[in-house]
């Protein structure tokens, strides 16, 4: 019987303090709805918005251009390859290893070429001991015949053998040279400073005459080669700005400047080359990777609001703007978009000065009451620091 007595006593003081709870709404909660400018009991209660909360409408310059795509590639770049044919003995730079101007990157065999070489170079010294016995012959029948002792066919026929040495020598040094120059050849060197792009060959491997060795390219020398649609290239002129971005960058922005536009569209794209130089320092290490972007043919001045302030609805768009104390909806007619910056450019709905939600929500109601509070990083800054 105690016992029974005990629970029913118990369940009377649960039902009597959920009683208590029901009477007291909790405080904090609806502080929480107010800033959240959420709904409570199907009323928008008060939105409370802070300066880094809205934005104000301006003119600002919009561009317009063509599409260009296309790669980034370097201006300097150069295709090594065998200038004599021979065997690769030594491969000494990689991918991606830097270089200087002079630097030697494949040595190739020069046996061969060094036994020509040699050749050359003993015929030349033939040629010399030939023309110089010639000189002498030569000397003396002019002075045998001057005192009538031979005839002036021999004499003839002694200038007709110098003559001939001497071409034989001058021959004999050219093989020299082109010798020299085969065995030169066997080091290949690089051309300007840059960095190894693609090694095509390993030592062992056979370089015939005009096989290719391995590429170097200049990193400091990329520009956007681009195309643009041949109905759209009138609008593009020498000097125009570009803004375009890079595979493999994000959402980095490049800017450069129009350079030169083939005077010839493509055979089968039909589509014109452009090319831009970057402006700036940044500009992408890697080449051939693929970039898109804008050419500014055309700047003009028009109001601009960021997506974030956009709402859209179907095939409508609207925006909320703050007047006074209170949300207005304002449909707006939209224009097109900044590919630069992302804006998009309005045509009416709001006008300069107005004040709009930089990031309105679904919850908003057309006249909410809205109240402004001090900026968050002010009202932090003026918060006692904690005692330590």
């Amino acid at each position: 019987m105690l016992r029974k007595t005990i629970i029913f006593l118990a369940i009377a003081s649960a039902l009597t303090a959920c009683g208590k709870h029901d009477k007291d709404p909790a405080k904090p909660g609806a502080a929480t709805a107010q800033a959240d400018g959420k709904e409570k009991d199907g009323k928008a209660v008060q939105l409370l918005v802070a300066p880094e909360d809205v934005l104000t409408v301006q003119s600002s310059e919009l561009a317009n251009g063509p599409v260009i795509t296309g790669s980034v590639q370097p201006e300097r770049k150069a295709d090594l390859r065998a200038e004599v044919s021979a065997v690769v003995l030594q491969v000494l730079k990689e991918n991606g290893d830097p270089v200087k101007k002079g630097d030697v990157l494949v040595k190739l065999d020069e046996t061969s070429i060094r036994d020509s070489l040699m050749s050359a170079q003993e015929a030349q010294r033939a040629a010399t001991q030939a023309l110089e016995q010639s000189q002498r012959a030569l000397e003396r029948l002019k002075t045998l015949r001057a005192s009538g002792m031979t005839s002036a066919q021999a004499l003839d026929d002694a200038e007709v053998r110098r003559n001939s040495a001497q071409s034989e020598l001058s021959a004999a040094r050219a093989r020299v040279v082109a010798a020299q120059q085969q065995v030169t050849r066997t080091l290949v060197r690089a051309p300007f400073d840059g960095i190894v792009s693609d090694r095509k060959v390993s030592p062992g491997d056979t370089a015939a005459i005009g096989k290719e060795l391995l590429k170097v390219i200049d990193p400091s020398s990329m520009r956007f080669e681009g195309r643009v649609s041949a109905d759209k290239i009138a609008a593009v002129k020498v000097g125009q700005p570009v803004m375009f971005r890079v595979n493999g960058y994000g959402e980095q922005k490049f800017s450069g400047i129009v350079k030169r536009i083939d005077p010839a569209a493509n055979d089968v794209t039909r589509q014109v080359e452009v090319l831009v130089g970057f402006a700036g320092e940044s500009r992408p290490r890697v080449a051939g990777l693929y970039a898109e972007g804008h050419i500014d043919a055309e700047l003009s001045d028009a109001l601009m609001l960021p997506e974030s302030a956009l709402v859209r609805d179907g095939d409508k768009t609207y925006a909320w703007k703050v007047k006074g104390n209170a949300l207005a909806r304002a449909d707006l007619a939209m224009g097109q978009r900044d590919q630069r910056t992302g804006g998009f450019e309005v045509k009416g709905g709001v006008a300069a000065g107005d004040t709009v939600l930089r990031h309105p929500n679904s919850s908003l109601k057309d006249g909410q009451k809205v109240e402004m509070t001090a900026a968050r990083v002010a009202s932090a800054a003026s918060n006692p620091a904690p005692a330590k």
